[in-house]
């Protein structure tokens, strides 16, 4: 490792040397404790009696090497404090842990996993000009063995042989998965850690995940994870007050604690930026991951997250050299940023002045339509340039629209509930919103359960409703889904120029009164127009102006159903006259037309 890289926040493989690591007939173990006043190992291969640690390097590092301490078997530290406290930590290097509520870390070789997903890794790239459409899961609650039973979960193995077939039938082509490094509490989902570099055992072993993301790839599944490197869990045994000092998190409490209750990174630190740095290619380079989403970047940017407070320089700094270190390291991994602030430059390259991530979720988009949505239909008049805003800033970063886990939880209702009216009057808002999004410029993101239409709130202890699917209306909604993900992978003219100015224009989106709305959609090949009509008035009769065009082929309605019903007038292709093309508009509906020369 490179000590002064280590301590200057420049080091990338941390984990190479500190952590548990095999030998032929044993293991050596090395930790990063300056303050402690002494350290001893205790594990299964010495009863758990004390075997002392000595100090290496420049004698902030510990090490020993157990003869008899065999793969598998567990470990902990037992740090003594420079104040005489004395705690038993885990591995805060891990590669594999204990599951909750036991704390121990396990010895694992992460050598013996051999991918076979070459070509895959050779030809992926980070989408920019093709399209994205991400399933966001919680591993544990997608599906349970026993739905009454919070731990009847399957394994990443199960799992593979579960949830991939259902993306592929489906039509995502990424999913991207809620936080899997070991974490003590369930209903954190994930989200405040104990173990960074160790994939959670709640589902199985370390090479049990890498079977998972090798079985994703060799069925053209792209896989990303969420990645938290702002905060961690508070729990005695893992990273607080490690060596009897704050040494991960910062000594003063007004900044030391995160709205969540759990620890601030302290990220003026250069051994935290290295510990945090490693952590996130260490899943990049060990599991083949092809992407991390890192959460609450907000709270990186401003102190507290509170924009009020002042930026914080140095945190954002550690921002920058992360992802510039990642994207030399891993050049076609997606870093995508869940940033609810304005702060410029999120998506622009560190090399010129920006953040250097990827993508960014559009957390404005979301909060706007959904809130229009929830919106009666005869005030949705005045709320009508809620859905015009996004195109306002949209070109300043790269987006990704997300629908994801936050908005279906905490009495917030389900994505299907939002939706104004009464239970039938939702299913065709839902259908018509939802073809909004796919037509929006911007890679999509949508989170289980969503697709089916589930009333019920996201609960992690409880599999998704998948029973409703023997109710016509959310059997009809998931078909409508699916053929919505299979249209959008198909038309090059909904990804292509996601970022490029002429590859969106609107038509009209001054029609207040009948809330109408129309764009264009642009490829090198190929053009699409999008209608939307969000009022409840019954049918409208709308008139269009179009360039250049002879005729609009129908490729996909939101009224499919409806027109199959007794309204065959409305598959028809509409023909342009002089520069305009009229048509009938049922109330909540949604077209999208092919443009024909």
């Amino acid at each position: 490792m490179d000590f002064y890289g280590f301590y200057t926040g420049k080091e990338f493989e941390a984990y190479r040397f500190l952590g548990a690591h095999a030998c032929e007939k044993g293991t050596v173990f090395r930790t990063f404790a300056p303050n402690a006043q002494r350290i001893s190992l205790i594990g299964e291969f010495n009863d758990w009696q004390e075997t002392p640690m000595q100090k290496v390097h420049d004698g902030n590092f510990w090490e020993c090497y157990a003869e008899n301490a065999q793969k598998g078997m567990m470990y902990k530290y037992k740090i003594y404090g420079a104040d005489g406290s004395c705690i038993d930590h885990c591995d805060p290097y891990g590669f594999y842990a204990e599951l909750r509520p036991n704390s121990a870390s396990i010895i694992y070789d992460t050598t013996n996993y051999h991918f076979t997903d070459g070509e895959w890794m050779k030809k992926r790239s980070i989408h920019r000009q093709a399209p994205l459409n991400i399933y966001e899961v919680h591993f544990g609650s997608w599906r349970k063995k026993t739905n009454d039973d919070p731990e009847g979960w399957y394994t990443y193995r199960e799992m593979a042989d579960l949830l991939i077939p259902y993306l592929n039938e489906n039509g995502y082509n990424y999913v991207e998965l809620m936080p899997l490094s070991e974490h003590p509490c369930d209903e954190s989902w994930g989200y405040q850690n104990t173990g960074f570099f160790a994939p959670t055992s709640r589902y199985g072993t370390p090479d049990d995940l890498r079977y998972f993301v090798n079985a994703c790839h060799k069925h053209k599944i792209g896989v990303l994870m969420d990645f938290v490197p702002v905060h961690f869990a508070v729990d005695a045994y893992a990273l607080w007050n490690y060596d009897g000092s704050a040494l991960y998190e910062y000594p003063n409490q007004d900044v030391g604690y995160s709205e969540w209750g759990s620890c601030n990174f302290m990220h003026s630190r250069g051994e935290v930026r290295s510990f945090l740095q490693s952590a996130a290619a260490y899943w990049l380079a060990e599991y083949h991951f092809d992407g991390l989403r890192m959460d609450a970047v907000s709270n990186l940017i401003y102190w507290q997250g509170n924009e009020a407070r002042g930026v914080n320089n140095l945190a954002v700094s550690f921002i920058q050299n992360m992802n510039q270190g990642l994207k030399d390291r891993f050049p076609t991994a997606m870093l995508v940023a869940e940033d609810s602030s304005s702060y410029p430059g999120v998506t622009k390259t560190v090399r010129d002045g920006g953040l250097g991530f990827d993508y960014k979720w559009d957390m404005g988009w979301m909060n706007d339509t959904l809130n229009y949505f929830r919106t009666a239909p005869e005030y949705r008049s005045a709320n009508y340039h809620k859905l015009t805003f996004s195109m306002m800033y949209y070109y300043n970063e790269a987006y990704i629209l997300p629908l994801s886990h936050d908005e279906v939880v905490h009495g917030k209702a389900t994505i299907i509930q939002k939706m104004s009216g009464d239970y039938e009057e939702k299913f065709p808002q839902a259908r018509a919103m939802y073809m909004y999004m796919y037509a929006h410029p911007g890679k999509k993101l949508n989170f289980m359960g969503n697709e089916i239409a589930q009333f019920r709130e996201w609960d992690e202890k409880r599999q998704q409703d998948w029973e409703i699917l023997k109710f016509p209306k959310h059997r009809e909604f998931h078909h409508f889904m699916m053929e919505l993900n299979n249209v959008y992978e198909a038309h090059p003219a909904l990804w292509e120029a996601d970022y490029a100015q002429d590859g969106f224009r609107w038509i009209d989106c001054h029609q207040e009164e009948k809330c109408i709305y129309a764009f264009e959609r642009k490829s090198k090949k190929e053009r699409i127009v999008a209608v939307f009509h969000f009022g409840n008035t019954g049918e409208q009769e709308y008139t269009m102006k179009i360039s250049d065009a002879k005729k609009l082929k129908l490729i996909y309605s939101s009224d499919d159903t409806e027109m199959k019903k007794g309204h065959p007038e409305y598959q028809e292709d509409l023909t342009v006259k002089k520069g305009q093309i009229s048509m009938l508009l049922p109330a909540y509906s949604a077209r999208f037309y092919q443009v024909e020369k």
